[in-house]
């Protein structure tokens, strides 16, 4: 054999066994495409996690409906669908106490809900009492570090997080609007509920004294609103703070009929005082609040833990006027108070 047909036959060799490699490597990608493509089946046929939320409030369903209706909007923008990724456990203390908020709280802890959403003071106290690791993340809080939920806005530490309303800072400020308002008013009346916390009342006798005006607090339950305004009658007052508290808001309607009737200006801390015929409010825009809760929600539920999720507080707020009630109380808004109004009602 030449040395010529040598090298030919080696050359041969060489392209069988290479030819030989290539086919394995080939039938080994086949199979781990097959391998992948089942495992892909295998996942689309699986059904995915459906979380449990629970919510939490303190009032009844028509205090905050719209913001809840927020937070489900919330969910939906972020990819949940209540029946196909989520479920809603919804629990409605109706303003019937502290116990029964525990028992609620209590029930949902049974069912384990994988994060607990609150309203109000109220259901976010009776969720941390009820002793559980299950996150907590506030919709709407007045003053979560005052009264022990975190301990600071940046660090919450422990396992609730959220969002801070800024409500019980807010009660001064309103004071204020209404002595740019009226500036002629010099007696005015803090219609005040009985479960609201102390620095709210703080802030307005701040503001007061800063402004010369005689302040008178009056407390009040929604059953006892009749009462209450007779009293507001005997203390001469010349205008209103309605402070902040969820049962109020409740009862909204049957508030605003007695302002009517005590056609007194006065100025509450939401928005839907007014759409029920109140004559001014300053306050959060609490469906932002309820929406963004949504948010840390969604981290929670990919594994962020709340003790690392700072609490955030509202960046803006809104004033809203009704003129057609100023109309009907004989009342003039001047001009300056109604260019700073985010919405006027005609």
């Amino acid at each position: 054999m030449s040395e010529g047909t040598c090298i030919r036959f080696a050359h041969s060799s060489e392209n069988r066994k290479s030819k030989i490699q290539n086919r394995k490597w080939v039938g080994y990608l086949v199979i781990a495409l097959m391998v992948l493509g089942w495992l892909r089946v295998a996942e689309a046929q699986q059904p995915g996690k459906l979380y449990r939320i629970g919510t939490l409030e303190s009032g009844v369903p028509a205090a905050r409906g719209e913001g809840w209706q927020a937070f489900r909007q919330g969910l939906r923008e972020l990819g949940y669908v209540e029946g196909k990724n989520i479920t809603l456990e919804q629990r409605w203390g109706e303003g019937k106490g502290r116990e029964r908020l525990e028992a609620l709280a209590n029930e949902l802890v049974r069912l384990k809900v994988d994060v607990i959403v609150t309203a109000a003071t109220g259901a976010a106290l009776a969720a941390k009492k009820a002793r559980s690791t299950i996150p907590i993340v506030m919709a709407s809080q007045s003053d979560p570090v005052g009264i022990g939920l975190v301990a600071s806005l940046a660090k919450p530490g422990g396992n609730v997080t959220g969002l801070s309303s800024m409500n019980v800072e807010l009660g001064g400020k309103r004071l204020e609007i209404l002595n740019e308002a009226f500036p002629n008013v010099s007696r005015v009346v803090f219609l005040r509920a009985l479960q609201s916390q102390s620095l709210q009342v703080n802030e307005v006798e701040r503001a007061a004294r800063s402004l010369g005006v005689q302040l008178q607090i009056v407390h009040s339950r929604p059953e006892e609103f009749e009462a209450a305004f007779l009293t507001v009658a005997k203390t001469r007052a010349e205008a209103l703070i309605v402070g902040a508290a969820p049962n109020f808001i409740a009862h909204r309607t049957r508030l605003v009929e007695l302002a009517a009737k005590a056609r007194l200006p006065i100025i509450y801390p939401d928005w839907e005082y007014v759409e029920a015929g109140g004559l001014m409010s300053y306050g959060i825009i609490r469906t932002e609040l309820f929406r963004r809760a949504a948010y840390y929600v969604d981290r929670i539920l990919k594994g962020a833990k709340p003790a690392e999720l700072p609490v955030e507080q509202p960046q803006k707020f809104g004033l809203v006027i009704s003129l057609k009630t100023a109309k009907a109380l004989d009342l003039t808004i001047p001009a300056q108070v109604l260019l700073a109004a985010d919405r006027v009602i005609k």
